[in-house]
């Protein structure tokens, strides 16, 4: 019994000890983005969907602290919210969520640390995010996000000149196609250009290019009303 007690002392430490590591660097990443009031950036989606053919598509994006998030396209552009604001305003409230620190992968030459986020609250509408973070630069590289909505979505990141702010350069969406939620008037997309075979992948690719970022430059609210 007296050996049952310590080996439990032990796990209990050890689970603290993980969580209070994972909060402490994932408070370095919130940090890193919070340094963020505004930005605008134009962006280039490619979309690679079972069913659905389109070309690539150019827009703006504008973004506001904490979560007016707009985009500007002549076209209909296909962006995941899970890559923007959610995760992003779902991770600066620590009571949101707790966190544990659950093993190292390297990632493109990094070697990322894992932080499995779990959801407090069971109305939640992210349940579960895995974070694999690069614990020197403070950003994500990968993120497997689980929603009511829109199911899981894994998502790559790569970071070019706005690294120090966490705002990538690129993000690779990979989406489950019976879950993934297309817009309403995606139709009506001047770029579509027809539908693909049938096909039995489940999944899909939308890929985002991100460039001529423009941060802490000022936006109005008024901006995101129209």
């Amino acid at each position: 019994m007296r050996y049952l007690l310590i080996l439990g002392f032990y796990l209990s430490t050890c689970q603290m000890m993980a969580q209070s590591s994972g909060q402490e660097l994932l408070d370095k990443v919130v940090n890193q983005f919070n340094k963020v009031n505004d930005y605008s950036a134009t962006v280039v989606v490619k979309a690679d969907v079972p069913m659905i053919k389109v070309l690539p598509v150019k827009a703006k994006i504008y973004y506001k602290k904490k979560d007016k998030f707009k985009v500007v396209s002549k076209s209909i552009a296909i962006l995941p919210k899970q890559g923007f604001t959610d995760v992003n305003v779902f991770l600066s409230d620590k009571s949101n969520y707790m966190v544990v620190e659950a093993g190292e992968k390297l990632i493109a030459n990094v070697q990322t640390k894992l932080l499995t986020v779990i959801a407090n609250e069971s109305s939640s509408e992210i349940i579960l995010a895995k974070l694999w973070v690069d614990p020197v630069n403070n950003i994500i590289i990968a993120s497997e996000v689980t929603t009511r909505s829109s199911g899981t979505v894994k998502v790559n990141y790569k970071y070019g000149t706005q690294i120090k702010y966490g705002l990538p350069s690129q993000i690779k969406f990979i989406v489950d196609v019976k879950e993934f939620k297309m817009p309403k008037s995606f139709s009506s997309n001047p770029h579509k250009v027809g539908s693909s075979k049938k096909s039995n992948r489940k999944t899909g690719v939308i890929l985002l290019d991100i460039s001529n970022y423009v941060v802490n430059q000022g936006i109005s609210d008024a901006f995101f009303k129209n």
